[in-house]
């Protein structure tokens, strides 16, 4: 199964349809042929754009699940070492 690229002026005039008609997006999606997820995509896009602040949002989101991975592994590590440190300090009292 291929995708398809519809035009640009297509998915806005979709959206705006969405927006205005007060229809339940399957309805709407199954008139214009479209695939009811593809079309909810596309009003969630536009709501995106339309918001200058979430382009920051999700940057600061992006960073924000970035730190948090790179706490997770130095944890993971510290976790190591002192486990390390244990057996080590272990088998030297022997």
């Amino acid at each position: 199964m291929g995708t398809y690229k519809y035009p640009a002026e297509f998915r806005a005039d979709a959206v705006e349809l969405v927006r205005s008609a007060g229809r339940p997006v399957s309805q709407i999606a199954a008139e214009l042929g479209v695939n009811h997820e593809t079309l909810r995509q596309w009003v969630k896009t536009a709501d995106k754009a339309a918001r200058p602040e979430a382009v920051v949002e999700s940057a600061k989101d992006a960073e924000i699940a970035a730190l948090r991975k790179q706490v997770r592994e130095l944890e993971m590590e510290r976790a190591i070492l002192r486990r390390a440190a244990k057996y080590f300090a272990g088998e030297t009292s022997r």
